[in-house]
């Protein structure tokens, strides 16, 4: 179960990581219009990370 725990930890850093790299790059102009975008797909990731961890919890707090 901790290995699981560790897996998601870890994919969610990289999609994080990847998603900041990709986002870095490319012409001035392109990097300012997308500046919305990165706050979008953020906040994305910020909401769904939380709402793995609550399924988590629950998952775990019905099944112990």
């Amino acid at each position: 179960m901790k290995v699981m725990y560790a897996l998601v930890i870890i994919i969610a850093i990289i999609s994080i990581v990847s998603t900041l790299l990709i986002a870095g790059k490319g012409d001035d102009n392109y990097s300012s219009s997308t500046k919305r975008n990165l706050t979008n797909l953020t906040l994305i990731y910020v909401v769904i990370i939380a709402l793995a961890v609550t399924a988590l919890g629950v998952y775990i707090w019905f099944i112990s």
